[in-house]
């Protein structure tokens, strides 16, 4: 079935019900990806469905309030992330998945990692990908005031991605509330370099990798190295020719699935 029915969610207002919509692929050990803040049709993944379908049942849901699944909230909460993170506990569930290794991508990689530290159980391993540590991003704060106002500048193509992922009317609501929630994140920030797992990151024991594009224009100076000092057995692989989406590139996805075949 295409979609998962949560009797709640914490990301729903009052922990209302959902439908969740979850793209399947393949067949054997789950593989579990998580779209980024903009969803999952900016940067799909059929390279890594073609590469991996042969060993991996991939599953790619669309969080509540993206896609095909159901819309919830106009702005995003500053624990958006720890909400969406509890709500794929619970899509395991309904799948009836014990385990599964975990890909996240850009604000999929938080939850992903908030995944590994609340239910490390459920986690064979985990994929960061465009990992985010900081709660305060200074280099992309002008980015992320003009998406969140006029979400309309994006590129035409971009626009018809994510018209084709959340529909003409949604599209620009998803764009400018994650706009939004990552400066209201920075605005929250009491410590220059805090950071999103509320120094806990260093207690996640589930083997990870970090997968980093090296010309990634929403990493901060220093942030990947924060992060890899949180975490100093996990593995990090660096694509020198990746940007936010090394798995989605022309530049970088054949090296991202190399990277990828080797830790899986």
């Amino acid at each position: 079935m295409p979609f998962a029915e949560l009797r709640e969610s914490p990301s729903a207002p009052g922990f209302a019900p959902v439908s969740i919509y979850c793209r399947e692929y393949g067949c054997g050990v789950p593989l579990l990806f998580l779209h980024g803040g903009w969803g999952y049709g900016v940067y799909p993944i059929d390279r890594q469905v073609e590469e991996f379908q042969s060993e991996f049942r991939i599953l790619a849901p669309d969080r509540s309030g993206y896609g095909r699944s159901t819309q919830v909230m106009s702005e995003l909460p500053l624990d958006f992330h720890r909400r969406a993170a509890e709500e794929t506990i619970a899509l395991l569930d309904a799948l009836e998945i014990e385990q599964a290794a975990i890909w996240g991508h850009s604000d999929g990689a938080v939850i992903a990692a908030m995944i590994g530290l609340k239910a490390p159980e459920r986690c064979r391993k985990l994929i960061l990908e465009a990992f985010h540590y900081l709660r305060d991003k200074p280099g992309s704060r002008s980015f992320f005031e003009r998406f969140s106002a006029h979400p309309e500048d994006l590129a035409e193509e971009t626009q018809r991605l994510l018209a084709e992922d959340h529909g003409l009317e949604h599209w620009k609501r998803v764009v400018a509330r994650n706009c939004s929630a990552w400066l209201r994140l920075a605005d929250s920030c009491e410590q220059r370099n805090g950071d999103l797992y509320d120094g806990r990151l260093g207690k996640l024991a589930v083997p990870t990798m970090f997968l980093h594009g090296r010309m990634d224009p929403r990493t901060e100076p220093g942030e990947l190295e924060k992060a890899r000092k949180e975490l100093p057995a996990a593995v990090v692989r660096i694509l020198e020719n990746g940007r936010h989406s090394p798995h989605s590139e022309d530049t970088a996805y054949e090296e991202c699935n190399r990277m990828m075949k080797e830790f899986l």
